[in-house]
Order: C-alpha cells, then structure tokens, then sequence
C-alpha cells in the first residue's frame, strides 16, 4: 500500500487537518483536528460528541483546570475513524471538555502515531503516513 500523503498549512501555530468519523447512525462528519504528539490519547470536543449523536448531552459539571486547553473526562469507541485516509474501527477516544476559544473538534493523540509510520515535513507541509 502506498503511503498516503495529507496536506496541512505549516504557517499556522499547529498542525491542523480536516478528518473524518462514521457516528452511531451510520452518518459521515467532517471535523477539524489538531495532531499533537506530546497528548498520549486522542480527544474529541463533548460538543461535536453530542452533535454527532455519540453522548447525549456535554457533561455540565466539568471544569478545565488552570492551565490547560482541555479536560478529559470519559472513554467511548468511534465505531469508524479516518485520519490521514486511513480508516480505523473501533478506535476508543477521551471525551473532552475543550476551551471555547480553541476552535478544533478534536485532539489526534498519540495513539493514532503508533499505529502508522508518520513523517511530517513542515517545509512542504505534508504528512506522510504508512501502515507499519
């Protein structure tokens, strides 16, 4: 399988990609993401969580802590997730409360880098990705 390559703006303070999940229902999402390696799992946005049908409601009572951009606060399986046009099933997730001002829908952790070979090349703002 030849590696899959995926775009991305090197001028931006991150490395933001659009991506993809398959809710309970069977319908397809669009969300924005930020890949962060230095976060060991990855995190959904409670918000796009109850948008897309997988919580029932954000949690009222969750605060995040001084410092942070984000507070995780529960475990659920995306049934299907593709990233960087690789499709994963079944791929366990954090729910998050995420700071308003932050504007991503999710959090690419860790976990998604150990499941595939990853180069980043910033000068040409690409993400190689393979199946190791």
């Amino acid at each position: 399988m030849p590696p899959m390559i995926t775009p991305f703006d090197p001028k931006r303070h991150h490395i933001h990609i659009r991506f993809f999940v398959t809710d309970p229902r069977g319908r397809h999402h669009a969300l924005d993401g930020v890949l962060d390696t230095g976060a060991p799992r990855t995190e959904f946005s409670d918000k796009f969580l109850a948008f897309a049908g997988f919580i029932r409601e954000p949690a009222k009572n969750i605060a995040i802590k001084p410092g942070l951009q984000t507070q995780k606060y529960g475990k659920l399986l995306i049934p299907i997730l593709e990233i960087c046009g690789h499709a994963i099933s079944d791929f366990e997730i954090f729910a998050s409360r995420f700071d308003e001002s932050w504007g991503v829908d999710a959090l690419i952790g860790l976990d998604f880098f150990k499941k595939f070979r990853v180069t980043i090349d910033t000068q040409a703002g690409q993400i190689r990705t393979e199946p190791f």
